[in-house]
């Protein structure tokens, strides 16, 4: 591997990642473009809705109205008479065909799974939840039939609020409670530590719920040939192997008979990797017409019916001594997850990373944490981008401001005395989670090294002095990504951790790259085009990278959880050192010298120690598919399969510090974020143009988060936030320019290539430092604190006295 060197930031920009230049063939580093980029933009996209099926019929869906109701009785015969209409289907037609399925996983067998089924069969559970499906020769035809189908409906009380839900009558006949699953766990002496502390601190938070958005919705055309029983489901998703497992298991067919291919995909952040009832629906409608069925949701659709996250409530409590050494955290969280947990994942993420990475940046001594998981109608709940981790982060970050004030300490030392240092690892927490190296001290050297953090102070404090509300905020954080087997496979449940990568050298001399990681918009192709390019010694735009085909790549997990590079990338690494090596031994044949005399370098098999060019690739690449009787009975093979997957550590940790600077309206309430720095730890950076995007991307639905995204229900269970009117979210004019500093972390001990995912980076930090500045400048100002979010105008009011 060649080495790499520093090379200065180009003026006039925010980022301070490390460039570097390289060595022929090495593009690791390099901030290139991708030519898929290029088609996008040129308006050449093939996502689900562009794919031409012109004999193919559409679904529409008719969707509860009521946040909680019960089925009485449905009549489609109006609507299966009327024009174009091909099927009318209910819960109890496609039944007929589609086994039910539960959330649940072998991890946690108390876990309370109830069966769902894709459409409501007698009660439907939340507003939006599919009743039933139209199939018709147009959407608008469908759309038109479903508002012919009379259902009576006859509303329940719906709950909306998790804390009564505990104590009200069940939802679901079949079980005792609405409590899904209780956790608890403690290490240490938590109670005596708290008795005794010097100091001891308390919040109450409130997490409310968003979700993703993608500009892409939800999308699927399913092919069924019924003499062959064969299923192909082209489908906007982030794990096209995992649904090949489902729809075989729920629609009874052969998985090798089912292939999904998932083309351009216009944005996931997590809500496109789990099984959907009307998804699931549109495959059974084929199946049992024997035809092609299209089905795109509108945005509508979207916002009742995507997963939404993170309605949380969360009591939080943190022991210091006199000198602000942490001594103990407390957590107990209350989860509201929708009427089911989420298929085939469970929908346990949240609180197990709550539980999981609370105080995670630093050192403490005790621990005790709870979680009562309960049902409630409102949306599915389920992963969305950071599962979790901004939660742990937005609690743990506040308590060390609170603590930070008890002690009368600044924030910024606060933190620097009690993070984890080098030395400390690998560090089992006690949380229970085993840590193998995170670079906090390296990550606040960095942001003091590029940030003049006494003039920013100063600069606050002149604003305050003329009469303005600032504040600044500060919040470490943990990103866990490229997440081991253990969880899902000790679940028993159908989910990857491992992918797969086959490379072949064509006979034009360009290699065809295939593998098991999807994208969606992150680069993971352009990521994996530059590992290959690196591993074998040859330019980019040599490489072709193929994804998102069942039939085609290798059985792997997809896209989910910071994983693409992190383990998709090491697969393609592999693949390409294995290619290389047979390369170079059939060159050595030819050129009757020594396989370790000769390295490829761009088009050409060369001298490993002068570089002079000794044979093309093409013609190796010709010798050896059309004229392989030169090699001497040796059978060349010109290809490479791989697969790799964590085994040495259940994930890797990204790390970093995000800092806020936000001003107040003290009449309006509004926020206006004014400065807004992340710095970050990701080990190898393959393509630092990706990863500072992907971190301004995440950092920009964080803020969204912090600052205005709600999924808000009535009383009844409706959603208030059926549309894009309805949801803010944040637009270029209410973000600052995002400052990105890149550190320097500790090696990697375990072999590859050391790259860490950055994927959910920005998301996990931003809320929390946004709520820091926000109590930072209240406080100034006299006024209360603010721990609910989005921190909405009505709140930051409140929080001043004005309401």
């Amino acid at each position: 591997m060649h080495d790499t060197t520093d090379k200065p930031t180009p003026a006039g920009t925010h980022d301070h990642t490390h460039d570097h230049t390289h060595a022929a063939g090495d593009v690791l580093g390099q901030g290139l473009s991708s030519p898929r980029n290029r088609r996008l933009l040129a308006g050449r996209g093939r996502y689900v809705a562009d794919l031409p099926f012109p004999a193919s019929l559409h679904a529409a869906f008719l969707r509860s109205p009521w946040g909680h109701a019960r089925i009485v009785s449905i009549d489609v015969e109006a609507a299966r008479a009327m024009p174009g209409v091909e099927a009318v289907l209910t819960g109890t037609d496609i039944a007929r065909i589609c086994k039910g399925y539960r959330g649940a996983t072998a991890a946690f067998p108390d876990l309370r799974a109830p069966l769902q089924h894709p459409l409501a069969l007698n009660t439907a559970m939340w507003h939006g939840e599919p009743v039933v499906v139209v199939i018709a020769d147009s959407r608008a035809r469908a759309e038109d039939a479903c508002a012919r189908v009379v259902v009576v409906w006859d509303e329940q009380p719906a709950l909306t609020d998790p804390q009564a839900a505990l104590a009200a009558p069940p939802i679901h006949a079949d079980l005792t409670s609405n409590l899904v699953l209780h956790l608890d766990q403690q290490s240490g002496q938590p109670d005596t530590v708290f008795a005794t502390a010097a100091h001891v601190v308390a919040c109450e938070f409130g997490f409310n719920r968003h979700t993703g958005v993608p500009l892409e919705t939800r999308g699927l055309v399913a092919e069924f040939e019924p003499n062959e029983r064969r299923l192909t489901v082209h489908l906007s998703h982030q794990c096209p192997h995992q649904m090949q497992e489902e729809y075989a298991h729920l629609l009874g067919l052969e998985a090798h008979r089912v292939r999904v291919i998932c083309p351009d995909v216009g944005g996931a952040f997590g809500i496109k990797q789990q099984l959907y009832g009307d998804e699931l629906a549109v495959c059974a409608a084929a199946v049992l017409l024997g035809c092609t069925v299209r089905f795109i949701a509108d945005r509508n659709e979207s916002m009742l019916s995507d997963i939404q996250a993170r309605e949380h409530r969360v009591a939080g409590k943190l022991a210091v001594d006199a000198d602000g050494k942490l001594l103990a955290f407390q957590v107990q969280d209350l989860y509201a997850i929708g009427p089911y947990s989420q298929y085939p994942r469970s929908s346990l993420g949240e609180p197990r990373a709550i539980m999981g990475l609370c105080g995670a940046p630093y050192r403490f001594d005790a621990f005790a944490a709870s979680a009562d998981i309960v049902f409630q109608n409102k949306g599915m709940a389920g992963h969305y981008r950071g599962v979790g981790h901004p939660l742990a982060c937005a609690v743990t970050e506040a308590l060390i401001d609170e603590a930070a004030r008890a002690c009368g300490i600044d924030p910024v030392e606060m933190r620097r005395r009690n993070f984890l240092q080098p030395s400390d690892f690998p560090h089992v927490a006690p949380t229970g989670t085993r840590f193998e190296r995170l670079a906090f001290t390296q990550s606040l050297a960095a942001l003091e090294r590029d940030v003049d953090l006494p003039a920013l102070r100063e600069s606050i404090a002149s604003a305050r002095a003329s009469g303005r509300i600032q504040g600044l905020g500060i919040a470490a954080f943990v990103e866990q990504t490229s997440r081991g087997p253990w969880f899902y496979g000790q679940g028993e449940q159908a989910v990857s951790s491992r992918d797969g990568c086959t490379l072949r050298l064509e006979p034009s001399g360009n290699f065809r790259c295939i593998s098991s990681v999807t994208e969606q918009g992150q680069g993971t192709e352009m990521g994996v085009r530059q590992v290959v390019a690196h591993g074998l010694g040859v330019a980019p735009d040599r490489v072709d990278v193929l994804t998102g085909d069942t039939a085609v790549t290798s059985h792997g997990g997809g896209t989910w959880g910071s994983r693409g590079m992190a383990i998709g990338g090491q697969a393609a690494f592999d693949a390409a050192l294995a290619l290389r090596k047979e390369i170079l031994e059939l060159a050595a044949i030819l050129l009757k010298t020594d396989a370790g005399m000769l390295d490829i370098r761009n088009e050409s098999i060369v001298n490993v120690n002068d570089g002079a060019p000794r044979l093309a690739l093409r013609a190796l690449a010709e010798a050896a598919h059309f004229r392989p009787y030169e090699f001497g009975g040796l059978q060349p093979q010109l290809v490479a399969s791989t697969t790799y997957g964590p085994l040495k550590q259940p994930f890797r940790c990204g790390t970093g510090i995000q800092l806020s600077h936000i001003d107040v309206d003290p009449g309006t309430g509004q926020i206006r974020l004014l400065r807004h720095i992340v710095v970050h730890e990701a080990g190898r950076v393959v393509n630092p143009v990706l990863v500072n995007e992907q971190v301004r991307g995440g950092v920009a639905q964080g803020l969204g988060a912090a600052l205005m995204e709600e999924c808000a229900y009535d009383a009844r269970g409706r959603s208030l936030a059926s549309s894009l009117a309805s949801y803010d979210m944040p637009m270029a004019a209410d973000l600052p320019d995002i400052e990105l500093i890149h550190a320097d972390g500790p090696a990697f001990t375990d072999d590859g290539l050391g790259i860490v995912g950055v994927g959910e980076a920005g998301t996990v930090g931003a809320a929390a430092a946004v709520m820091n500045a926000l109590n930072d400048a209240l406080a100034s100002a006299g006024g209360g604190r603010v721990y609910t979010l989005p921190l909405t105008p009505e709140r930051v009011l409140r929080a001043l006295g004005a309401l």
